[in-house]
């Protein structure tokens, strides 16, 4: 037998597709690559990348993880002060400076390691960079003299009243009011206690000998006390108040998810086709959850903020306004997808309506619901931070405060720390009580 010759009709229908699909293979990747650069025309990221400060990115990333001491002279009386990231609340004691650091009468010399040494005095600044020479740097009537290896480095700034030498040992900066050198350190120091706490000058072998055996640092205090007191009480810090702040955000999200669930659960019922035989109703409440929920959270943070002034509980009222939305959208779709059979089971023993919805829909919905309700706490605990600094409650008014000042950002980075482990937590308990309540592990 011989084949049958293929159709004229089919042959042309094959050749149409594989020339659609061709032309499809060549358009989509025009059309991706043209809204490309479309994006990066309305966006100007061309300018944007000729702004960059790349050293001031640095810089910040730097402090994130780092901190630097402060060595200052006044070079009006010659008063020496050594603080830490030039904070008044952290000033070291003038008996017990760091080992660094030296001073001979009028002379201050601090060791920036690795050969890097300046020396100040009433005659002015030396500072000796190794393989360059020394950076000599003297008043002179109302004028600054410089003398250095020349040509000068793009690491030194002079002018004939201020002169900068900034080095990977440190800084120098030299004006006619006062001499500063800037030394850094990885870590966050003062993190447990504060220079007036006896216990920061310890080692961690001496803190726990002391907080074991050893003689009470305040008569009326167990030294493990002391220093859960000190601790706890960081003026630096605070984390007394970073732990209620936290604990004021958790709040927030707790409120505001399960306020929105008790409202949008009878709501829901109203909703729903199977549930309510009223249609108007239906169709009004339906239209009210896509309004609540098409208005972003952050405008109703900022109207309820206008209404009822800032604080925790406004927030916690913009995230219950918020959910109610999602929330009774979600709990009549699930309410109409239950099954009869079971509803009516219980109607057949003669329950009235309200037991028909606690014994024939509850069960049914419940773990959908409770899902949903505890996914949207975990989500609600991040973005109660953003609310918190909105209406001026919680880690996210801390959060602000910290990124405005523009010179703490150690404590930016902690809050980053403490926000992303309160979600782990959060979703470690979201999770266990999915499995006791829902599987019944």
């Amino acid at each position: 037998m011989t084949a049958a010759a293929p159709s004229p009709l089919l042959a042309e229908t094959v050749t149409a597709r594989f020339a659609r699909r061709r032309m499809l293979s060549f358009a989509v990747p025009a059309a991706i690559l043209a809204y490309l650069l479309y994006a990066a025309v309305a966006f100007d990221l061309a300018g944007l990348a000729a702004r960059a400060r790349m050293d001031n990115a640095a810089i910040l990333l730097a402090d994130f993880w780092s901190h630097k001491t402060h060595v200052t002279r006044d070079n009006r009386n010659g008063a020496l002060s050594v603080s830490i990231e030039g904070d008044n609340k952290a000033v070291y004691p003038a008996d017990r400076l760091p080992g660094w650091i030296t001073t001979s009468g009028t002379t201050t010399t601090v060791d920036l390691g690795g050969g890097h040494l300046v020396t100040y005095d009433d005659r002015g600044a030396r500072y000796a960079v190794p393989g360059y020479g020394t950076v000599d740097i003297r008043p002179n009537g109302g004028e600054l003299t410089l003398t250095a290896p020349q040509p000068l480095p793009d690491w030194i700034n002079a002018s004939d009243t201020r002169v900068t030498v900034t080095t990977d040992a440190g800084r120098l900066t030299y004006t006619r009011a006062k001499v500063e050198v800037f030394r850094y350190f990885p870590g966050w120091e003062m993190f447990f206690f504060t220079l007036d706490s006896p216990f920061h000058y310890m080692g961690w072998g001496e803190l726990a000998a002391s907080a074991l055996w050893g003689e009470r640092v305040r008569a009326d205090q167990p030294n493990v006390v002391a220093m859960a007191q000190d601790v706890w009480t960081n003026r630096v810090w605070r984390h007394g108040d970073v732990a209620w702040a936290m604990s004021e955000t958790v709040l927030m999200a707790f409120l505001g998810t399960f306020g929105g669930a008790l409202v949008a659960l009878p709501l829901g019922f109203l909703a729903a086709r199977n549930m309510n035989p009223l249609g108007p109703v239906r169709f009004g409440l339906r239209r009210v959850f896509d309004f609540i929920r098409g208005v972003d959270g952050l405008i109703w943070t900022i109207i309820l903020a206008r209404a009822f002034g800032p604080g925790p509980m406004t927030g916690a009222l913009a995230i219950l306004l918020t959910d109610t939305g999602s929330f009774g959208k979600m709990f009549s779709e699930a309410l109409e997808n239950i099954d009869e059979k079971q509803v009516e089971g219980v109607r057949s023993t003669g329950a009235n309506t309200l037991q028909r919805a606690r014994f024939g829909v509850i069960p049914q919905v419940m773990p959908v619901l409770l899902s949903q309700v505890l996914y949207f706490l975990e989500s609600n605990t991040r973005g109660a931070t953003v609310i918190g600094a909105i209406v001026g409650g919680g880690i996210g008014l801390l959060l602000t405060q910290a990124i405005q000042t523009q010179k703490e950002w150690e404590d930016v980075a902690w809050y980053m720390v403490l926000i992303v482990l309160t979600v782990m937590a959060m979703d470690s308990l979201s999770g266990w009580l999915r499995r006791k309540l829902i599987k019944g592990e």
